[in-house]
């Protein structure tokens, strides 16, 4: 079997993250840990963190860093990522978040093998994420044609295909906005510490993927 890994993708929103994780968690047999998704789940679920989350999710803003590091903390801990590894997919945030994500993997005593930032640009994305659509049930995403299908059914699970509350151009913006001054500095506080590889994200997720798994498996490499 191949080995584990535990690692990071960052990138700007509909950058593909989603996708590659999915793929990379299937290739080293590790979680796919993404935040926006456990707190999507709270939301449908209408748990108290959900409450507390989704005013501020719909409006495209981020939720605050001692919730979302004990989240991570709590994840991080279970049995399938100390033993296999990890992707996490939307954490760190900001620099308090990837300070504190350091001690966490201190406690564990499984530092993180590498930082990726999936690099696609900000038009690009803005494109992807308005086109976006997804299975309210199944989570299965779709792009939308010039136009949607009404009504739109999953193909996987017979749910509503819907466009997201935060996919709005307004909320998008905003999102990407809070990424570029927030999220960004994490670029350079893993550069400094030589832990960051970036990785082109435009082209066939074939492509995309192929680059992936050739960077994560040169820093994994035992050196000579």
């Amino acid at each position: 079997m191949i080995p584990g890994a535990r690692l990071i993708i960052l990138g700007r929103q509909g950058a593909g993250k989603g996708t590659q994780c999915v793929r990379l968690s299937r290739h080293y047999v590790v979680p796919h840990i993404s935040t926006g998704e456990m707190l999507r789940a709270s939301v449908r679920e209408g748990t108290e963190l959900g409450l507390a989350a989704r005013e501020i999710m719909d409006s495209g803003g981020l939720v605050g860093d001692e919730i979302m590091i004990g989240i991570v903390d709590d994840r991080l801990s279970r049995d399938d990522a100390r033993t296999r590894g990890y992707i996490l997919d939307g954490f760190p945030r900001t620099v308090k978040q990837a300070e504190a994500l350091f001690e966490i993997t201190d406690r564990l005593r499984k530092p993180l093998d590498i930082v990726i930032d999936l690099d696609v640009p900000r038009d690009r994305v803005l494109q992807r994420i308005t086109a976006r659509r997804v299975c309210r049930d199944c989570g299965t995403n779709y792009v939308a044609g010039p136009v949607d299908r009404r009504p739109w059914i999953c193909d996987v699970c017979g749910g509503d295909v819907v466009q997201r509350d935060d996919d709005t151009p307004d909320a998008i913006n905003q999102r990407l906005d809070l990424y570029e001054s927030q999220t960004s500095p994490l670029i350079e506080f893993y550069g400094e510490r030589e832990m960051l590889v970036v990785i082109d994200g435009v082209g066939h997720p074939d492509e995309v993927l192929n680059r992936l798994v050739y960077a994560i498996d040169q820093r994994r490499r035992p050196p000579a």
